[in-house]
């Protein structure tokens, strides 16, 4: 997979911004804007690579033209971490939220709670689909013990 990143700091403490592409032979280039935001955590490039690489895993089956991801550690709250996660795709967009005592096991909260939403997605359109190549059925009556009548 070859994606090239390009980071963009807003000024603003806790805000990187990153345009991510990569070359799809089948589809050609695909861009998603990416905006990490951290509150009381610490911005490492480790930790924005391993963020930046488990929304890109979601693109294959989902198409994300922008991911909005929020990082907040309150160290008055239980549990302290919180990751927000809005992806902009065609059509409705997903949301989803995740808490936890670690930043990792929140972050795989909201992983897990997005692959059943993708996941439900495509259950949707396939039940649609085969919904819509049966044709339509004539009404049968039902009599009052439940059989059909004729």
């Amino acid at each position: 997979m070859d994606h090239r990143r390009e980071r963009v700091e807003d000024g603003r403490q806790g805000i990187r911004l990153a345009l991510i592409s990569e070359w799809k032979p089948d589809a050609g280039r695909t861009n998603m804007k990416l905006t990490l935001q951290h509150f009381s955590i610490r911005s490492t490039n480790a930790l924005d690579a391993w963020v930046e690489d488990r929304i890109f895993s979601l693109q294959p089956r989902l198409q994300i033209d922008e991911a909005n991801i929020r990082l907040e550690h309150r160290r008055e709250a239980s549990p302290a971490y919180r990751v927000h996660v809005h992806l902009v795709t065609p059509g409705p967009d997903v949301f989803t939220e995740g808490r936890d005592h670690t930043l990792r096991a929140a972050f795989e909260k909201v992983m897990a709670d997005l692959n059943d939403k993708i996941n439900g997605r495509t259950f949707k359109r396939q039940r649609r689909l085969r919904s819509n190549l049966q044709g339509p059925v004539g009404k049968v009556r039902t009599g009052r013990n439940g059989h059909a009548r004729r």
